[in-house]
């Protein structure tokens, strides 16, 4: 969490990436960044499924974020529920680590009695839906994907709807990986609202390599511009690796 915001990458696909640098290896750098990545596999019978569990939990587990498994008819609601149970957990972390300093190392929340930890969880719950959230949505749109996109373009939707109540601001970008023309693609940048997306996926050409530790670093690098472009300006940097591709 960076001044006052939750942020996360959420990364849908089919756990089979086979270019470029090691997922896991990006989403563990992410979470140093304070950046959560949750990860969602749209995985089918089949020989690869194995493979591609292990690469769901394997991302997610360094990403410090949250991951589930589903068919994609099961999609919708799990994308909510993912994104949901993301910022809670890191909530939960926050007010945990804050609970340590004030009670001391020796005593964990736990310790505390009934009445008091109801009070936490209140807190929790206040928390997260005042707080802002910036989500950086990473859709897998590699050939065995093809028939998972219409399902994709529904479940953001809805999951843009599902986060309209909150009293917190929401924020979303969409990269898609591969691109047509480079690795990654940036789709939709920072707003409010991803319904604005209809009709895009049915658009899209699906096919190529996997290219998801690539797609983590454009992403990571999308979240460091966002928040660090006063100091780029101040300090008048280069432009990062991406910013030449067009992002």
């Amino acid at each position: 969490m960076s001044g006052g915001k939750i942020r996360q990458i959420l990364l849908l696909t089919d756990g089979c990436s086979n270019e470029g640098e090691d997922p896991a290896a990006v989403a563990a750098f992410a979470k140093e960044k304070g950046i959560t990545v949750n990860v969602i596999g749209i995985l089918e019978h089949g020989a690869a499924r194995e493979h591609g569990i292990k690469e769901v939990e394997e991302i997610s587990m360094a990403g410090g974020g949250v991951s589930q498994v589903v068919y994609a008819n099961q999609l919708s609601q799990t994308v909510q529920m993912v994104t949901r149970q993301a910022m809670t957990q890191t909530l939960h972390g926050v007010v945990h680590n804050e609970l340590r300093h004030i009670l001391g190392e020796e005593q964990e929340m736990e310790d505390l009695p009934p009445d008091k930890r109801g009070e936490v969880m209140e807190v929790v719950d206040e928390l997260g839906e005042k707080i802002s959230l910036e989500v950086l949505i990473l859709v897998d749109t590699s050939a065995s994907m093809k028939s998972k996109l219409p399902m994709v373009q529904e479940a953001l939707s809805d999951l843009s709807i599902s986060l309209n109540s909150r009293t917190g601001g929401n924020h979303f970008s969409l990269f898609l990986f591969p691109g047509k023309r480079k690795e990654v693609e940036k789709v939709l940048d920072w707003t409010p609202k991803i319904n604005s997306l209809t009709g895009t996926f049915n658009r899209m050409i699906t096919g190529g390599v996997t290219p998801t530790g690539p797609a983590l670093k454009a992403a990571l690098y999308h979240f460091e511009k966002r928040h660090d472009r006063r100091s780029l300006i101040e300090y008048g940097e280069k432009e990062g690796p991406f910013e030449e591709s067009g992002f």
